[in-house]
């Protein structure tokens, strides 16, 4: 990576190891991971099933600890959840709060937020409008649909005005139409709002049409196999980009990367 690149990266992970289970009976799943991610970047991390990525993007939200190696963001060590940083998990039924209202489920978030109450909720109120949901401010999230709740989770974690959005399968639980459009408001969104967002997901084509770098993991003990460049032209579509004989490359790439680990 050059000085410049360097210099852009707003999250390093360095030699991440981690195991889980039992003392003496532990399964190693982070096996030495290294990668960056730069400011304004959306990147997504692929592997095949079972490899840890989640693991890893909870290690690098500082809510698991690792055996070695380390986080930094915005240039300090992670030994924690730190501010500036969201998560949005795939599960929005237990990411919300079912007894609140949207508006106050947002307002949770932003507890550490140094505004007055009153910025707070326009804040609060700007965030839902962005995410298409004016007007739903004062129903409970169980009153909305699947794809809507998730909206009010991606509401919350930018009224955050965090620098650096995780993205843990968020769209895994969406149908498929509401899947694309979440695509775009995600890719829309990170613009608007100047984010950084790593993507972990599962499904590959989601993985290319959304990111601008695609970091693939191997198996466990995981680490870092390949990083593949998107150029894929700004706004991305649905159809024409899809269909854009680079997406089809770099998804053919992918697609045969994770599948030799599965024929090893």
């Amino acid at each position: 990576m050059s000085a410049d690149a360097k210099a852009e990266s707003i999250l390093s992970a360095k030699g991440l190891e981690k195991s889980l289970g039992p003392k003496g009976s532990a399964i190693k799943i982070l096996g030495g991971i290294d990668f960056s991610a730069k400011a304004g970047e959306f990147l997504t991390i692929v592997g095949p099933s079972g490899c840890g990525k989640t693991t890893l993007l909870m290690a690098i939200a500082g809510l698991y600890s690792t055996d070695a190696g380390q986080v930094l963001f915005q240039g300090k060590t992670v030994d924690g959840p730190p501010e500036g940083l969201a998560v949005v998990f795939q599960d929005y039924s237990r990411s919300l709060l079912p007894w609140k209202r949207n508006l106050a489920n947002v307002l949770f978030g932003m507890r550490r937020l140094g505004v007055s109450k009153q910025e707070k909720e326009a804040i609060a109120r700007e965030m839902l409008a962005a995410v298409g949901l004016k007007g739903f401010e004062d129903k409970y999230p169980w009153e909305l649909s699947g794809g809507m709740q998730q909206r009010v989770a991606i509401a919350r974690a930018l009224a955050t005005r965090s620098k650096l959005l995780l993205l843990d399968e968020p769209l895994a639980a969406v149908d498929a139409q509401t899947r694309a459009d979440m695509q775009d408001l995600l890719l829309k969104l990170a613009k608007q709002f100047n984010k950084t967002c790593i993507l972990v997901t599962h499904d590959v084509e989601e993985a290319v049409y959304m990111a601008d770098r695609i970091v693939v993991l191997s198996k466990r003990p995981t680490r870092v196999v390949e990083e593949i460049e998107v150029p894929l032209a700004k706004p991305r579509d649905q159809l024409t980009t899809r269909e854009d004989a680079a997406f089809l490359k770099i998804r053919h790439e992918v697609f045969e990367r994770i599948r030799s680990f599965k024929e090893d």
